[in-house]
């Protein structure tokens, strides 16, 4: 018998999220555990810089997922009800349109918004109809860039797919809270952050999840500079362990420095303090002299960008992307100017095959910009 919907039926209306880039402000590595996982103590915060992410549902029995944005166009599904255990993959063969040299979205079944999918069905079988899913995911954030771009398109996944399941009326408030946080956990390390809906402290793995308040005052400028060679985060965190190039100057410093901003930021920060403590924060990664191990010529890009820009440069996460903040967006958008003048006149060399992404984007504040709006490229 054919399912017949209702006009009012919500199935026959997509559910939209916005999946928001995050930035490290700070980021110390604190021990590891047996497990092989390392402990970190990082204040991040969610740029304004967004994916966008549609969940309908599918014609027929297979989960399907569409990417297109930012050159990447790739199409493909898995049968609803397989695939239930996350699982690793390398990344697969360039989509049409990426550069040489460009990290890859990779095989679609291993991407995370379908892993996000299987495994919250796997979750909700036999509380809610867990219908197949057309997924269209449209992407902004660069990919496998130090900017949690997958790990957000994950978490928007959960979220878009238990609201049109209707998880959030089958199961209370407190349940089902608990619910997402074990499944953003099982997805990956940053998953859980973008559960917390704004700034926040990350302890643990990046499990362990204390948001804070909203930055006050007027949004800052972001620039982004992501060169177009994978960072990939074992091989940088095999750095850390492995090679005294990788280890930090003073790990110790890098741990205060996130203390402290956790401390002031638990008071209410204000975008203008934040400025003033640029330099402090651009040098808090412990990861940075292990990105540089694993990326050759990514140090004397900062290097380069940092005399043109006359701004302290920080990397975000495990890398390649590096960052600077402005006290606006026009800022960032003018200093993303000087960095493309820079590359064209040979002051400004990137590693990789062709010229890197450069991205103007701000940091959302509790009266001002949010999420998902327009970011300067």
């Amino acid at each position: 018998m054919t399912d017949q919907l209702a006009p009012t039926d919500p199935r026959l209306s997509p559910v939209i999220r916005v999946a928001p880039a995050k930035l490290n402000l700070t980021l110390a590595v604190t021990g590891r555990s047996p497990d092989g996982f390392h402990a970190l103590h990082s204040v991040m915060v969610p740029l304004v810089l967004a994916d966008r992410l549609s969940i309908a549902r599918a014609h027929g029995s297979t989960d399907t997922l569409t990417v297109s944005g930012a050159g990447r166009q790739s199409r493909g599904g898995q049968p609803a009800g397989q695939g239930d255990r996350p699982r690793g993959g390398r990344p697969g063969p360039a989509a049409p349109g990426d550069p040489p040299g460009w990290p890859s979205i990779g095989p679609v079944a291993d991407n995370l918004v379908i892993r996000a999918i299987a495994l919250a069905r796997a979750a909700l079988r036999g509380q809610v109809e867990a219908w197949p899913v057309a997924a269209r995911l449209d992407k902004a954030v660069p990919i496998a860039a130090g900017l949690g771009g997958g790990s957000s398109d994950a978490a928007a996944a959960l979220d878009a797919v238990f609201s049109a399941w209707g998880a959030d009326a089958a199961i209370e408030a407190p349940a089902l809270a608990r619910l997402r946080a074990d499944l953003a956990a099982r997805l990956g390390s940053d998953v859980p952050f973008f559960l917390a809906g704004g700034p926040a402290v990350i302890t643990g793995r990046g499990e362990l999840v204390e948001p804070l308040p909203g930055l006050r005052g007027r949004a800052p400028g972001i620039l982004l500079v992501t060169p177009r060679v994978a960072a990939p985060t074992p091989d940088v965190f095999r750095a850390l362990d492995e090679d005294p190039e990788g280890r930090p100057r003073d790990s110790g410093s890098t741990r205060l420095a996130s203390d402290h901003l956790a401390v002031e930021w638990r008071a209410g920060m204000r975008a203008d303090a934040l400025l003033m403590r640029a330099g402090v924060l651009a040098s808090a990664n412990d990861l940075a002299a292990a990105a540089d191990v694993v990326v050759p010529g990514l140090r004397a890009l900062r290097r380069s960008l940092v005399r043109r820009l006359a701004r302290p440069v920080g990397l975000s996460g495990s890398g390649p992307t590096l960052w600077v903040i402005y006290a606006s967006r026009d800022e960032a958008e003018a200093a993303g100017a000087e960095v493309s003048a820079g590359l064209a006149d040979g002051s400004i060399v990137a590693p990789g095959a062709g010229e890197p992404s450069i991205i103007a984007t701000a940091l959302p504040t509790a009266t001002g910009d949010h999420p998902g709006e327009e970011a300067s490229t």
